[in-house]
């Protein structure tokens, strides 16, 4: 269900496996609860969630204090993300920004509006794989439900195994290719920077993929804006 990152007095970073639910469902105990025991721990919180599909870094907080002001970071916009995705389609845009507003569409599903009275914010940059289709570095400056699953959808890329938004599954694999794939905040005055690639999914592990990675770089020092 998920592997240790890092283990810091305050908090703990893991990665978290695609498909494991953060909280409890209805087939089987939350990841929280898990890593809990597992830990034995006296206290741990969610400082921010990821879909169930998706996998990577999820960061908890091991007391109230570390707690307040991670979930404070991530509301405020101060702690960086950057997810990685795949797509079998060519996009409208190869780089830029996706921002709208968005609304409650079937199925639990949500879609992107050309409103932009609260929207989400999202930036990317894109890659070309051979036989694949494109490899997407993305920052969401916003933290909606499904916004990098709705933005990437509306510029013709749904990610590849993403059944609710379209993505079609590579090679039958039952995976949506979304990773959490690094993150970067402050925390009592000392800065963290961690970068987590992926371990599973065929598309991923390609060896493309993977020099792609190792080309781009620490993804905050690309130029963002």
């Amino acid at each position: 269900m998920y592997k240790i990152v890092f283990d810091h007095p305050d908090f703990l970073l893991v990665n978290k496996s695609p498909g494991v639910s953060v909280h409890k469902d209805l087939s089987d105990r939350g990841l929280l609860e898990v890593i809990k025991q597992d830990s034995q721990l006296p206290s741990l919180f969610l400082t921010h969630r990821l879909d169930k599909p998706t996998s990577g870094l999820l960061l908890l907080a091991k007391n109230e204090r570390a707690n307040s002001q991670l979930s404070q970071s991530f509301q405020n916009r101060s702690i960086e993300k950057y997810y990685l995705a795949l797509s079998a389609e060519r996009p409208t845009k190869k780089q830029g920004q996706i921002k709208g507003d968005m609304a409650k569409a079937r199925r639990g599903a949500w879609k992107l509006t050309r409103t932009s009275e609260n929207p989400a914010i999202t930036r990317f940059f894109s890659y070309p794989v051979i036989g694949l289709g494109r490899l997407f570095l993305v920052r969401p400056y916003t933290g909606k439900t499904h916004q990098i699953r709705v933005a990437l959808k509306s510029i013709g890329t749904p990610i590849l195994g993403d059944h609710l938004y379209g993505g079609q599954l590579l090679n039958g694999e039952e995976r949506c290719y979304l990773h959490a794939y690094a993150l970067r905040f402050t925390l009592d005055g000392q800065r963290y920077e961690f970068i987590c690639a992926p371990s599973e999914g065929q598309g991923f592990m390609q060896a493309e993929v993977q020099q792609l990675l190792v080309s781009i770089g620490p993804p905050w020092e690309l130029k963002w804006h």
